[in-house]
């Protein structure tokens, strides 16, 4: 049962620290992809990973997202 709750933690990004957190590039505001375990910056077009319950916020770690087709 820890494993489990120890697991489930992990996966949780405090509101508190979405709140604060900016892209580091354009200090832009980021959208929480929960299912993905992203931060995404809509102005750079950047999704920073969440491992672990930790936003990984270095440039050369994020994905590039592609531009929503309108």
């Amino acid at each position: 049962m820890c494993a489990s709750l120890n697991k489930s933690w992990r996966n949780v990004v405090d509101a508190r620290l979405l709140d604060i957190l900016v892209c580091p590039l354009c200090k832009g505001p980021l959208e929480y992809d929960k299912k993905a375990q992203e931060l995404t910056c809509r102005g750079d077009r950047l999704a920073y990973p969440i491992r672990d319950g930790i936003p990984i916020m270095w440039a050369d770690q994020a994905r590039k997202v592609e531009p929503a087709s309108a």
